[in-house]
């Protein structure tokens, strides 16, 4: 098994290359940088989690400059977006930043991406976008995506991307960016088993066809609906972020088929450098002895 580390990513907290630096050379295998544009103040949208919500979430830095940093102080390290509301971008920017970031750090890139939960950041950057028809809408983003990755004059014509033929450059490593969906219902198992790379799910949210709370039943269901979409299941990766640092609950994620565990900071308020570190290597003997 393979493991990853998921950070609030806030200025005031670690900075991305040190923390890069640090989880390469204690074994982690990747980083998992989050991503909030803003938050609206109003609040309307509750916290999916109840209460309020971690000052972490608002003080986001923006992931795909964060992860170029990281991508400067390490050489394995894969770097992946935790997820990025690709919603939230204009599709062709999206296009470059992400090929440019994938092609300067050797192909490390991974894109977890995500609908988001929150109705009315989603509005603020697109007003035409009905919140209710946001997974339709990611999953042509996605597929507009690879055409722009992969094309050399690229074009696509969709409800809610469209671009003319265009040179759209530069190109990534492997002529595509690995994407993984982080949607945990049984609404967003069925998207990622369609046509995600990975699937890359809150174990807190893996619900099963029932609608309930069951890491192992959630992934029986996404195995079953890639078998359904003519896809193997077993070649599709499984990152799990963890929520808790139990190391029974780690090794039955093995034993249940996931390829990595993204340890995530124990707490999404606000936190230094050093709390960072000390979290590190309370993980350390169990990265080690796991992988």
């Amino acid at each position: 098994m393979r493991f990853g580390y998921l950070t609030v990513n806030a200025i005031e907290g670690i900075r991305p290359d040190v923390l890069a630096s640090e989880l390469e050379q204690r074994g982690f295998d990747s980083l998992w940088v989050p991503e909030h544009s803003h938050v609206p103040v109003s609040r309307k949208t509750p916290y999916p989690a109840g209460g309020d919500l971690p000052e972490g979430y608002w003080r986001m830095m923006d992931p795909f400059v964060s992860l170029a940093m990281a991508a400067q102080v390490t050489s394995t390290l894969e770097l992946c977006t935790g997820i990025c509301l690709l919603l939230e971008h204009d599709v062709l920017d999206l296009a470059c930043t992400t090929a440019t970031l994938d092609a300067l750090s050797g192909g490390r890139l991974r894109l977890g991406v995500g609908v988001g939960w929150n109705e009315e950041e989603l509005a603020n950057h697109r007003p035409d976008l009905p919140f209710k028809l946001r997974y339709s809408a990611m999953e042509e983003r996605v597929a507009a995506l690879r055409t722009a990755w992969k094309d050399d004059e690229a074009s696509f014509e969709g409800r809610w991307d469209n671009f003319s033929a265009s040179w759209v450059y530069p190109k990534p490593i492997d002529g595509t960016v690995p994407v993984a969906l982080g949607n945990a219902g049984p609404l967003g198992i069925e998207h990622a088993a369609r046509y995600a790379d990975e699937w890359c799910p809150i174990d807190a949210s893996m619900l099963n066809i029932g609608g309930r709370p069951d890491p192992a039943g959630a992934i029986d269901l996404f195995r079953s609906k890639a078998a359904e979409a003519g896809r193997p299941a077993e070649d599709i990766p499984i990152s799990i972020f963890s929520m808790s640092n139990r190391r029974d609950r780690i090794e039955r994620y093995g034993e249940l088929g996931a390829d990595r565990v993204v340890f995530m900071p124990k707490t999404m308020e606000l936190h230094d450098a050093d709390a960072t570190l000390r979290h590190l290597d309370e993980l350390a003997d169990m990265v080690t002895d796991l992988a």
